[in-house]
């Protein structure tokens, strides 16, 4: 047994080390579907932020989980690369096989350990479950340095069973043990008191990372990760805006402002850059299409807003009377006029870069910036959140197959809807008319007709960036074609091209991901394109 006296100094400061699995576990979240430029796309401004760890995927989950998290982990450098498999060996080779050129490469391996799944999901006893875990761990270690161990569901797992698995895998070779609270059943104190329990009864627990990965089904998944870092976790697992399965995962950007805004109480250090927080929550939000409720904590809209008049007051008076943190501090600035129509390129672009997008092509600047002298001409003021919508609109890198000219509405509440839209495509136009419950249900019938292809629209919302009669307009909308869905974005001015971009984006990404010829083929159930 651990000597309690060696762990009582847990003040002392100490480094975290942040896991990020929004690529894996964040795609898991219902409709997300990332394809392997958003996906680089991503990772690329996780390095930037600071990670230390990125759960690419799962390779021998599908063939294009296998090519995402391989681009990643050749691409990617300046975090470890991980990839999930189950404590299988032909899962491990496959992990490896996605990994293998990463610069620093990790397979993280897992079985479950609690007494429900060992019965009705693996039909195991618990000496087979502690056999094969350590074999995996070993096997893995033939391949890779950095093997990580997770004891799915370790919240509901009998304590001296999760103890005796912990302390076999570490004799096998692993080098971070992660305590997964899988459904999100535990509560702070509890899950606290587990890693204290882990750490005071693994006689080998200081040879390893502990690691904690949290779920949110009772909105506790923050909490509890906080409090198992309180304990000795060293290593916390999270995705950006808390995306995950079912009610999603602890959310990085909560973990890491509630250490920073405490330091005084956790004396804990990490490397995160959290002025890239905003920028990271957007562009998470643009490239899956799962909008950040406006209440969220750190990145929601509301979350430097103040309505109550005694607020405003002592906010004006000295902000620290309501805000614990600055807008700054994770990288959101002040909205003002920045440019207008008179601007030149060399402005436009510094601006960019002051908002935190350096990595952009000189032609994506160029696209960018011939897109905000439109605005410009259209828009009176233009302001920092018109600019991150222009960009995040083109953020999603696949090919246009379809790209908009024209198109003209006839609507009214005494006529038929009427659109008729003209499509490019391999520099032919193509020009089709349909009628429709409304202009836009009008403009996306003219659309469907122009590609050849039919969609099931599942969810269309439409939000404005910014305030004033004027205000760029997002539309973001989901397709799907047999089960598998597809969201696109479109900004405008007007609410109908806004849509009109949204739902050729959303096209365009189903031809990347399935092929023209499969969407022009009848989907079960459903008439060809008239």
């Amino acid at each position: 047994m651990t000597d309690p006296c060696a762990w009582e100094d847990l003040r002392m400061s100490r480094r975290l080390k942040i896991f990020d699995t929004t690529l894996r576990d964040g795609e898991q979240t219902p409709g997300v579907n990332l394809n392997i430029q958003e996906k680089l796309e991503i990772a690329g401004q996780l390095v930037r932020m600071g990670v230390d760890v990125i759960e690419a995927g799962f390779a021998i989950a599908s063939p294009g989980d296998f090519e995402a998290v391989k681009a990643v982990s050749e691409n990617i450098k300046g975090a470890a690369i991980a990839s999930l498999c189950r404590a299988v060996e032909k899962d491990i080779d496959r992990a490896w096989e996605a990994v293998c050129k990463a610069e620093r490469p990790r397979i993280h391996t897992f079985i479950a350990t609690s007494d429900i799944h060992l019965k009705y999901k693996l039909k195991m006893s618990e000496q087979e479950v502690l056999e094969r875990a350590a074999a995996m761990v070993a096997y893995s270690k033939k391949y890779c340095e950095d093997v990580e161990f997770s004891a799915e569901d370790a919240s509901r797992t009998r304590p001296d069973f999760l103890y005796k698995i912990i302390e076999e895998v570490i004799k096998a070779g692993a080098t971070v043990v992660n305590i997964p609270d899988t459904v999100g059943y535990s509560t702070p104190a509890e899950f606290g008191a587990l890693i204290r329990g882990i750490r005071n009864n693994v006689s080998n627990i200081d040879k390893v990372d502990i690691s904690v990965h949290c779920h949110n089904d009772l909105g506790l998944a923050v909490a509890n990760t906080l409090a198992a870092m309180e304990n000795g976790a060293v290593q916390l697992e999270c995705t950006v805006n808390g995306l995950g399965e079912r009610a999603g995962n602890a959310s990085m950007e909560e973990i890491i402002m509630g250490v920073n805004t405490r330091k005084d109480f956790y004396n804990i250090t990490h490397k995160i850059d959290t002025t890239q927080i905003y920028r990271t929550s957007k562009l998470v939000s643009s490239l899956t299409g799962v909008a950040v409720q406006p209440n969220k904590a750190i990145v929601g809209v509301n979350a430097f807003a103040h309505e109550s008049g005694i607020h405003q007051h002592g906010v004006l008076a000295e902000k620290t009377t309501y805000e614990i943190m600055t807008p700054e501090s994770i990288g959101l600035a002040q909205n003002r006029m920045v440019l207008g129509k008179l601007s030149g390129r060399h402005a436009f672009e510094e601006r960019l870069k002051e908002m935190g997008y350096c990595s952009l092509s000189t032609e994506e600047i160029q696209k960018a910036f011939e897109k905000f002298k439109s605005l410009a001409d259209k828009k009176k003021v233009v302001l920092d959140r018109d600019i991150e919508a222009l960009i995040e609109e083109k953020a999603s890198k696949i090919p246009e197959v379809f790209e908009l000219d024209s198109f003209q509405i006839n609507s009214g509440n005494k006529v038929v809807s009427t659109a008729m839209v003209s499509l490019i495509k391999e520099g032919n136009k193509v020009s089709e008319a349909a009628t429709g419950d409304g202009p836009v249900d009008a403009a996306f019938n003219a659309i469907e007709r122009c590609a050849g292809i039919s969609l099931e629209l599942e969810d269309y919302g439409l939000k404005a960036v910014t305030e004033g009669k004027d205000a760029l307009g997002e539309v973001t909308v989901r397709v799907s074609r047999e089960g598998q869905i597809f969201v696109g974005k479109g900004v405008s001015t007007d609410v109908i091209e806004a849509s009109v971009k949204a739902y050729i984006n959303a096209i365009n990404r189903a031809v990347s991901e399935l092929g023209e010829e499969e969407l022009k083929r009848p989907a079960s159930g459903v008439s060809e394109v008239l």
